[in-house]
């Protein structure tokens, strides 16, 4: 064998033992992501949805969402609202595990107004700077239509809806279930009307007792 056959034999022989070592590298590379994508399936957020999920609403579950219709609606005890007036929210459909749930304004995916006492099984989550900015799950524990949030509306009259994201389980939600869209009103007048008429008539009434009482002692 000639000096020259001898180097590419060793040539070759290198990059045998390189090609194979970069096979054996890519395998431990998609084995170790395979692993990685078990365990979040196994271990990803049961207590709720992280901060991070507050603007797209997705739940890092590593797999996309249901494409068919979700079979769930969001309902509304009313069709407007009022500033710092509370407005409750129930998510209808199939028993569900995981939620996150959100007010928004047209042309914004930003949380807004804050939930208070959030119902069992579920917890508030801190969006948009507002440690009250969003409600979810607490624990992979069913929820169901008796599960009821309440919404207090901030210093708005723009029109608002509801947006949540509803898993049954970790590889099954969906995305983009909306309520419809609620209409802002200014606070009525007809409470401060009512108790102006009241004090009034109120005042008539000593005002003619006065005057009788002076009547008759006169």
């Amino acid at each position: 064998m000639t000096q020259q056959q001898e180097s590419f034999k060793k040539l070759l022989s290198w990059l045998f033992c390189f090609s194979e070592l970069f096979i054996r590298s890519n395998t431990m590379l998609l084995l170790a992501v395979f692993l990685l994508k078990v365990l979040c399936f196994v271990e990803c957020y049961p207590n709720g949805a992280p901060t991070g999920a507050c603007e797209d609403m997705l739940p890092r579950h590593g797999v996309p969402p249901q494409s068919s219709p979700a079979p769930y609606k969001i309902l509304t005890n009313s069709t407007t609202f009022q500033p710092g007036k509370p407005i409750t929210v129930t998510i209808i459909g199939p028993a569900y595990r995981g939620v996150l749930l959100e007010a928004r304004t047209q042309g914004s995916i930003n949380a807004l107004g804050s939930w208070k006492l959030p119902p069992p099984d579920t917890k508030l989550l801190q969006c948009a700077g507002n440690p009250q900015g969003a409600v979810t799950h607490s624990n992979t524990n069913l929820k169901g239509n008796t599960t009821v949030y309440n919404w207090i509306p901030p210093n708005t009259l723009g029109p608002v809806y509801f947006m949540a994201t509803v898993a049954q389980q970790r590889t099954v939600f969906w995305v983009n279930v909306r309520s419809i869209t609620l209409t802002g009103e200014k606070m009525d007048n007809l409470g401060l009307a009512t108790d102006a008429g009241s004090h009034m008539a109120e005042e008539k009434l000593l005002l003619v007792i006065s005057l009788l009482v002076f009547h008759v002692l006169g």
